[in-house]
């Protein structure tokens, strides 16, 4: 863990920030860090914001619904958007999890895109869509969901 030098502008309470590298082994069993799990778990609604590379190397984020699957990120787009063609092509990716019961709580994220799957994947965006928006995905016609997965390399803690 390293704790970096924090300023308290203006107006902004004075929050604890620090950095962490995930655990080769033991801990959770989601090598994430142990205040962050409430984040994680089934009954959070915490949206993860995705930043991906465009070709010519500017940023493209995204605020995306997704779950873990113990070890990695799992986020579920439709083939052919943006975040799709990013990420199969620039698999370095950073996201941030923030708190939707506190704004100034959130946790920074790098990681790299390790596989992709669309087996499943219909049914993983309709368990989504029943935790983020309580009720069935409505499947779109010429629409093909993709999973990806994502494992973490760095994370930044705001607490």
């Amino acid at each position: 863990m390293h704790r970096r030098g924090h300023t308290n502008h203006s107006g902004f309470p004075q929050r604890n920030a620090y950095t962490v590298h995930p655990k080769p082994h033991g801990g959770n069993n989601l090598n994430f860090p142990d205040e962050f799990l409430d984040l994680l778990n089934e009954e959070s609604k915490a949206l993860l914001y995705l930043a991906t590379l465009m070709p010519d190397g500017s940023p493209q984020v995204t605020p995306v619904w997704f779950e873990s699957d113990g070890e990695h990120i799992l986020v579920n787009t439709n083939e052919g958007r943006a975040k799709d063609r990013n990420m199969r092509a620039r698999p370095k990716v950073a996201m941030t999890i923030q708190d939707p019961n506190d704004a100034y709580r959130y946790l920074g994220i790098r990681g790299v895109v390790v596989g992709s799957t669309r087996e499943g994947a219909d049914e993983h965006i309709n368990k989504l869509s029943l935790k983020y928006d309580n009720k069935p995905w409505i499947r779109k016609q010429n629409q093909r969901r993709i999973i990806f997965k994502i494992k973490p390399t760095h994370f930044d803690l705001h607490n």
